[in-house]
């Protein structure tokens, strides 16, 4: 049963994020949205939920349709608020007093401690901000369930919680996700739109499976758009020959086929249409200067401690060779950040780093953190390079313009940009300073799928030397070639990262 139906939908916001799209929202449905940054997926989830009018088209819902939409971000009016009330406000005012029972449910259901009920919005983590604004929606029993990145912020168990929490919801409310983690993804769906300016596409399938139809599409689209333009080319090389003999002869019949010949290659070059590129929401590349050094970084059986000074887990003897790509695994709060900040200041600080952790001094750090707090929000784009590289303003504007910020941001504050722009900005000014090692604390946050590939590629491709925490299991599979983990206080390297990945899911044997 169709219970939301879309018809001939477009979007236009300055050029076209969408056109001509349609399909339909069903009982049962667990549909991904699947697009790069800025290219409508927000926008068309706020179409469904009904907040925003589209440019042409229609959606149909059946009547007395409840749709929860779940955005990105807590509304700043709701952020002095305590996680119970957030929820409890959802509901009327005559629910408040007779159903407030279903506030409890709703956060038993996402496992949220007592303690946290009673702390005020602001001051929760990101992912508990999160699960906060989705228990906000779930509490109003809506029919239809809209999430918008819903997994932005959250580790690997509170990602794995939403998963079963998902997956354990009654089976006819559809549910529409919009997001860029893979993982996720083919965990949680059963459809995939792909979604784009002309000529979307939807499957039903989740996203690996369905990515894999999709680039068959695309290269029988571009095999098919070679071909014809092929041929085409071919009749006007028969057309220009039959035109010579004509004139030469003074046949008429020749000059007849002469026009034909066009005609029909002009009406294969107008029907033609190119395999579809997908429009890059700005490149990610990095660099890597290299060294001669083998060993890069040593571990000799250091403490890692919290400020007041309890040991979290000892290091053991470690080190860190040239081509290791390192990925640091362990619950939160075990002291991976720590871990990552010991390295950093023996890179950057040697004399005031403790002798457990050296670093070779020809290492040129490469920085990267998941707050991107090196990218002050009043700066703007330009001054964030201009100020720290010194390569001229002409320069500056060219790679930012590449990197995905036009012109007509670059001299805007920091602060505006979406979570995608800070991310490349971010991964420019890593480029620039040309290092030798990274330190990369969840650097695809805020990447879409393109922009994660892209990394990948370029860690791969210049056999980057980094140590990384990442709770994006698709990107961790991709890069990672040694993995530490920290358990029962102690770093150990394990073989692969599946058999944590499966603890904290609680899907262990």
């Amino acid at each position: 049963m169709a219970l939301i139906n879309v018809r001939n939908l477009g979007v236009t916001l300055g050029a076209p994020l969408f056109t001509n799209l349609s399909f339909v929202v069903g009982a049962g449905d667990r549909l991904g949205i699947v697009a790069a940054n800025g290219r409508g997926k927000s926008t068309l989830l706020r179409c469904l939920a009904g907040t925003l009018d589209s440019t042409t088209g229609d959606i149909t819902r059946t009547r007395g349709l409840r749709i929860g939409y779940v955005e990105q971000a807590v509304p700043d009016a709701l952020l002095s608020t305590t996680f119970y009330d957030m929820v409890l406000q959802a509901l009327s005012a005559e629910q408040q007093e007779t159903e407030s029972w279903r506030v409890d449910v709703v956060l038993a259901s996402l496992d949220v401690p007592d303690e946290l009920r009673e702390r005020t919005v602001s001051q929760l983590s990101g992912g508990w901000q999160r699960l906060a604004l989705i228990a906000r929606v779930w509490v109003t029993d809506p029919d239809v369930l809209l999430l918008d990145e819903p997994t932005n912020h959250l580790d690997l168990a509170k990602i794995a919680q939403l998963e079963d929490w998902l997956n354990t919801l009654p089976r006819d409310v559809p549910v529409v996700i919009c997001s860029h983690d893979r993982a996720f993804l083919d965990a949680t769906t059963n459809r995939t739109l792909f979604l784009r300016p002309e000529n979307s596409h939807a499957f039903a399938l989740p996203y690996t499976r369905a990515r894999v139809a999709l680039d068959e599409i695309d290269a029988a689209e571009a095999r098919r758009y070679e071909r014809d333009m092929k041929v085409a080319q071919q009749l006007r090389q028969q057309a220009a020959k039959l035109n010579n003999i004509g004139i030469n002869s003074g046949s008429d019949l020749l000059v007849v086929k002469t026009k034909q010949l066009k005609q029909r290659a002009e009406k294969l070059e107008d029907a033609a249409r190119p395999a579809h590129q997908e429009r890059s929401a700005g490149a990610i590349r990095l660099a890597n200067s290299g060294t001669h050094a083998k060993v890069l970084v040593t571990l000799d059986d250091a403490s890692v401690e919290t400020p007041d000074g309890t040991l979290l887990f000892k290091t053991g003897r470690k080190w860190i060779c040239q081509g290791d790509r390192i990925v640091l695994l362990g619950a939160n709060g075990t002291g991976k950040s720590r871990l990552v900040g010991m390295i950093r200041r023996a890179i950057t600080d040697p004399l005031g780093s403790p002798e457990t952790v050296k670093a070779t001094p020809s290492l040129v750090l490469g920085y990267g953190d998941q707050a991107l707090a090196d990218l002050p929000d009043r700066d703007t784009p330009f001054d964030t390079i201009s100020r720290r590289f010194d390569i001229g303003d002409q320069r500056t504007r060219t790679l930012l313009a590449g990197a995905g910020l036009g012109i007509d941001i670059q001299n805007k504050p920091n602060s505006v940009l979406s979570g995608g722009q800070k991310a490349r900005l971010g991964m420019l000014v890593l480029r620039l300073a040309n290092p030798n090692f990274f330190l990369l604390d969840e650097p695809t946050n805020h990447l879409d799928i393109d922009g994660q590939e892209a990394l990948e590629s370029e860690l791969m491709a210049h056999e980057a030397s980094c140590l990384l925490v990442s709770h994006d299991r698709s990107f961790v599979r991709a890069v990672g070639n040694r993995f530490w983990l920290i358990e029962k206080r102690r770093l150990v390297e394990v073989e692969s990262p599946e058999a944590f990945f499966a603890s904290v899911s609680g899907h262990q044997d």
